[in-house]
This record gives C-alpha cells, sequence and structure tokens, in this order.
C-alpha cells in the first residue's frame, strides 16, 4: 500500500509499505482523512517517536476493511474515527486514571504506524462509530478536539470567565469554540496570522489582534491558553494572567523552549500554570460533540490534499499556510 513515512529527521516521502494485517483485537481501517498537526512536524524535528522511520498520522478517520479473529464491536463497512492512544494499564499513572501520562505511552501514527496511510491497525477499543450524517473525511477532527475537551477538563474553569487565547490555529479556534459553550464571558484571541484572526472573528470571537496590549483587560484574564507552544506568546501569556486565574500550556513547545516565571507573583496572586496532554477520557465526547455540529469542518478544514501530497503539505503546515490540513489516500 502507499504510505507516507517519515524516514529521517527532516525528510519525509510517500512510498510503498506491507499491507497492515490485524490482530485479534484489532482492525484494518481504509484512510479516508487524515489531519496534519504540530506533533507531525515535533517528528520530523526528531522528537517525540522513539525511533524513526515512522507513518505519521495520528489525526484520522476511515472505513472497516478487515477485522480480527476476536473482533464483535465492529464490522467491515462500519465508519469509524480512531483514537490513537496506546497505553500498557499498568503503570501507576494508568493505575490512577492517568492513562496519558503513562510510563509506556504510544500512539498510532507517533510510535507505531499511523493514518498517513491507504490502511491503518488499530485496536477495536479505540474505534468510536460515526452517525450516518457525519462525513467520514470531516471526521480527521474528531482527535484534535478530544485533546481539546481534555484542555477544558483541566481548566475546570468557572462560568463568565474572560479568556484570552495565543494563537488561531486548528487548536486555538477549537479552544475558543468550547469556550464560548463553557460559559465564557468573553474571548478574545492574539495571532500574528492575521487570516487566521480573521477566521476567529467569523466564528465570533470577542476581539482578535496581533498583540494583547491592543486588548481592553488591563487587570488581565481569569484563563489564558497557549495554543502556539512559542516561546514570546507563553512569556506573554503568563504575564496576563488576572489574580486568580489560570494559565493553561496547551500548545506543544520544542524541548529546549523556555520561558521564565515570577515566583512571588504566583504565590501572591495565587495564580495556577498546568497543562494538558493530549487525550483523556475525551474521545468519545468529542465524537458526540462533533456529530452534534460543534465545529464546521468547512471552517476548520482549509486544504483536502492527495496522500501523494504529503512532504508539501508538512511544509505548507510548518509555514503557517491555511488551518487543518488533511491528507486523502
Amino acid at each position: 500500500m502507499k504510505a507516507a513515512v517519515i524516514e529521517s529527521v527532516g525528510r519525509a516521502v510517500v512510498t510503498e509499505v506491507p499491507d497492515p494485517t490485524p490482530g485479534p483485537r484489532e482492525v484494518v481501517v481504509e484512510v479516508a482523512a487524515c489531519g496534519l498537526c504540530g506533533t507531525d512536524l515535533h517528528i520530523l524535528q526528531g522528537e517525540f517517536a522513539p525511533k524513526l522511520p515512522i507513518v505519521p498520522g495520528h489525526e484520522f478517520a476511515g472505513e472497516v476493511v478487515g477485522v480480527g479473529t476476536q473482533v464483535t464491536e465492529v464490522a467491515v463497512g462500519d465508519r469509524v474515527a480512531v483514537d490513537p492512544s496506546l497505553y500498557c494499564y499498568e503503570c501507576r499513572y494508568c493505575r490512577d486514571g492517568h492513562n496519558n501520562l503513562c510510563e509506556r505511552w504510544a500512539a498510532i501514527g507517533v510510535t507505531v504506524p499511523g493514518g498517513a496511510a491507504q490502511y491503518a491497525v488499530a485496536p477495536v477499543a479505540n474505534c468510536v462509530k460515526l452517525p450516518e450524517h457525519v462525513r467520514t473525511q470531516d471526521a480527521a477532527l474528531v482527535e484534535p478536539l478530544s485533546c481539546a475537551v481534555r484542555g477544558y477538563d483541566v481548566l475546570n474553569s468557572r462560568l463568565g470567565a474572560h479568556v484570552l487565547i495565543y494563537g488561531s490555529g486548528t487548536m486555538g479556534l477549537m479552544m475558543l469554540e468550547l469556550a464560548k459553550r463553557t460559559g465564557a464571558a468573553s474571548v478574545d484571541v492574539v495571532d500574528l496570522n492575521p487570516a487566521r484572526l480573521e477566521t476567529a472573528r467569523r466564528l465570533g470571537v470577542s476581539a482578535a489582534a496581533a498583540n494583547a496590549d491592543e486588548l481592553d483587560r488591563p487587570r488581565g484574564w481569569e484563563v489564558v491558553i497557549d495554543a502556539t507552544g512559542n516561546a514570546a506568546a507563553i512569556q506573554d501569556g503568563l504575564g496576563r494572567v488576572a489574580k486568580a486565574g489560570t494559565f493553561l500550556q496547551f500548545g506543544v513547545a520544542d524541548y529546549a523552549t523556555r520561558v521564565t516565571i515570577d515566583p512571588y507573583r504566583i504565590y501572591n496572586q495565587e495564580i495556577t500554570i498546568t497543562g494538558s496532554m493530549a487525550v483523556l477520557h475525551s474521545y468519545e465526547r468529542a465524537a458526540e460533540l462533533f456529530a452534534n455540529g460543534v465545529l464546521d469542518p468547512e471552517v476548520f478544514i482549509s486544504d483536502r490534499l492527495p496522500l501523494d501530497s504529503y512532504p508539501q503539505a508538512l511544509e505548507q503546515f510548518a509555514a503557517g499556510v491555511g488551518r487543518k490540513i488533511v491528507v486523502i489516500p
């Protein structure tokens, strides 16, 4: 079958690889669409994936075309979205319910072959059936949405909070949509990309600017979310948190990224700094929210490119052009 492969640091190609075979409790999914994510860029840079080469793609959906000998939950022909998370269920963190912090954490498209291919293998337990009205190609958005749902689980924010989001790429826009639905009094967005800011305005942001100084919130925001992973944005955001407020590190930064905190201010103003890592008990809820129309796929997906264009799609994504880019095998 044809697949995208990150062969080595900085090099991605499209090539032929062996067809996958399901284990007893696995299924083979014919991929309808696979989204690109910042994690894919980190893998290209040599981060996250324990070894290369790897078939990337952890945001995907498709049709079941093969099932293992012990699979009864889905059948050939079912359309599914796939949670890429792979946990050991044995370590302390898994036993504590923090599976996303698993000591043996793995993921489809990160540590094992993923959905940037014609076919992908997944545990049946990771497959969520799609209702009839949901387009399979659009359901590649369920996985990033599940990460955003996890982010709001961590925030546990109060009704009426004023929210500031750094970044209006796919994840920032998803956090915007969820903020509107979790009772925020206002949601402001900061981004240097004018086209992305325009999309935020289209989705009903309270205010959008290239710099938080342009926004009218002198006492800061009760909730500040970084959805960029960029050191300058993170540093600026830490200084915008209101007293008793919360800063959420949601964007994925490079390993080497460093910022400075003010311990006295954190103590004196009771500021919370927290993080949100991937998916945790949120995939099924995200699938239901998606089926109920929490996101408009035509707004969120800016480019649908053929799998053969995967290397070019990575370049476009790295350049910040467009919103969610998906490849179609």
